[in-house]
């Protein structure tokens, strides 16, 4: 295989597809359309801009905003003008988009649709110059229409496949982010292969929503689109998300645990879960309302559907298995371009599994239990770090995820949590908080949960109730709560029976600090807010904050 890059892409789809819509990005409730000829302009004139600016060759330009039609268009300028993209969350804080504009050096950064502009913007230094996507209110140097009246650049610069593409900065759940440096070859690499072993073609429709900082966004969808021609439809906001799914019923749906769970939530709370077992047991009803569930959900037309990112409960799988919506666990990190298993096709026997190792990729198990990843996909290194360069790559070249698993007779890896998780009571015994966690996630009114306890004799779980619960009575509640943690506690060993649920007040966002921006909660940071708590002395198995 000759692997070519997004730009040469681009070349190809402007002169083959000129009249093609390949992005459809919805402002104020109209929709726009974008060809691959008007991408391609409009490539070309920011480019220009960045050209213009005479900047060293591959600079690190910055990248800050939610999914849009010109993050896609940005992306391919600043290849075309021979820098390196720098993408930072769009929900970041000010403290993390400043350390990341200011360890990676970026003279440049472009700025999109943001909930807290203003205050993001002020983590910007003056010294860096401010591009602005066509969005309402973003203080910068240069708006967008401003950037779209030079001349377009009219050359067609191929990049070399081992120089620097990108550096993704890590959600920084234990600590300052790291950044992954990818050259075109590993990204590149990962984006070809998926679409073979993802059967992805020119006719499938996707919406990218999850965040474009996040490298699964990055490589499966908007770097995947290049060479499958996929077309590829955005959300106007997080209001409108229902309104843009069903506009653009995707083939091929990627999500991660946290949004299935809230899709089930919104599921249940129009129909419980009595009535839609009384209907499903029905022959002649049941296909009619499940493709009714399906449509709702604006997945009636979804050939594939994946689950990533971060553990989603076995019984949400299967919940959703019951309603004709077959989601397949999928696995990978920042550090390999998010390429390293998928169940797919689909199987319902190896539900709990994250499938098998994708072709072209190794995966082994090391002594202590570590799920260790090779191939063309690996990252180059951590920019300026090479100290934990070296603490994450092995000898013979394998990447220490820091997941703990098996493999099965079939190649199937299940994971069991991770290793940075592990918590020793006081007893001195070992708890895996992940698999327990996924058990009481099998309690639909549990919307998020998190297991702890170093320095007690005994784990505890901490829970938010979901919007729906939260509209019961607590003794229905409590009793819920209670058959639940009877049920999970009598299949785990002795140690690691829970001593209590707590259930908490608020739930845990990306805003008040205790998930990252790729919905992963931040343990560290969650116990120590709730550590008070965590050690109090309550008389009940379930207890309120």
């Amino acid at each position: 295989m000759t692997l070519k890059t997004p730009l040469e892409m681009l070349y190809h789809w402007e002169s083959k597809e000129p009249s093609t819509v390949y992005l459809k990005q919805p402002v104020l409730g109209e929709v726009k359309e974008f060809t691959w000829k008007e991408v391609g302009e409009q490539v070309r004139k920011i480019a220009s801009n960045l050209i213009a600016m005479e900047l060293p060759k591959s600079s690190h330009i910055g990248l800050l905003s939610k999914n849009c039609a010109e993050w896609f268009i940005t992306d391919l300028a600043i290849m075309m003008a021979g820098h390196v993209s720098v993408p930072i969350y769009s929900t970041a804080g000010e403290k993390t988009i400043r350390y990341v504009l200011e360890h990676a050096k970026c003279p440049v950064i472009f700025v999109g649709k943001l909930d807290d502009t203003a205050n993001q913007v002020a983590a910007i230094g003056n010294d860096i110059v401010k591009l602005a996507f066509p969005y309402p209110d973003i203080p910068a140097d240069k708006q967008w229409h401003e950037l779209l009246e030079v001349a377009p650049c009219t050359e067609n610069p191929i990049p070399d496949l081992d120089s620097v593409m990108t550096i993704i900065y890590t959600s920084g759940s234990t600590g300052n982010p790291k950044g992954v440096v990818h050259n075109y070859r590993s990204i590149c690499w990962a984006a070809h292969a998926s679409l073979k072993e993802l059967g992805v073609n020119f006719k499938d429709r996707v919406m990218s929503y999850l965040p474009l900082a996040h490298i699964t966004e990055r490589v499966l969808i908007e770097i995947a689109s290049f060479y499958s021609g996929k077309r590829v439809s955005f959300i106007e906001s997080l209001d409108t998300f229902s309104r843009d799914i069903c506009a653009t019923q995707p083939t091929l749906f990627i999500s991660v645990p946290r949004l299935w769970t809230r899709f089930q939530m919104g599921v249940l709370a129009n129909m419980p879960q009595k009535k839609l077992n009384f209907l499903l047991s029905i022959p002649i009803v049941k296909n009619v309302v499940k493709k009714k569930i399906q449509q709702k959900l604006g997945l009636s037309e979804a050939r594939l559907c994946a689950s990533g990112s971060a553990p989603i409960p076995a019984s949400t799988l299967e919940w959703f298995r019951t309603i004709g919506v077959n989601i397949s666990e999928g696995w990978g990190m920042t550090e390999n371009s998010a390429y390293g298993t998928c169940c797919v096709p689909f199987r319902a026997d190896k539900i709990g599994c994250i499938g098998k190792a994708y072709e072209g990729v190794d995966i082994r198990i090391a002594e202590d239990g570590e799920i260790q990843v090779k191939g063309p996909c690996n990252m180059k290194e951590y920019y300026l770090e090479p100290e934990k360069t070296a603490e994450v790559l092995t000898k013979d070249g394998y990447l220490k995820t820091g997941d703990k698993g098996s493999i099965d007779n079939e190649g199937f890896i299940k994971i069991t949590g991770r290793l940075k998780e592990i918590f020793k009571t006081s007893k001195g015994k070992y708890i895996a908080p992940v698999p327990i966690e996924s058990k009481l996630m099998a309690n639909s009114i549990i919307e998020q949960v998190c297991v702890t306890g170093s320095h007690l004799k005994q784990p505890i779980g901490l829970v938010v109730l979901s919007a729906d619960a939260l509209k019961k009575p607590f003794e229905e509640i409590e009793h819920s709560l209670l058959v639940t943690l009877e049920e999970v506690n009598s299949s785990l060993e002795s140690h690691a029976i829970l001593d209590r649920l707590i259930i908490l007040k608020d739930e845990w966002t990306v805003e008040n600090d205790l998930l990252t921006p790729t919905l992963k909660i931040k343990r560290h940071t969650l116990e120590s807010k709730y550590e008070d708590l965590i050690s109090g002395d309550f008389k009940g198995k379930i207890a309120k904050q």
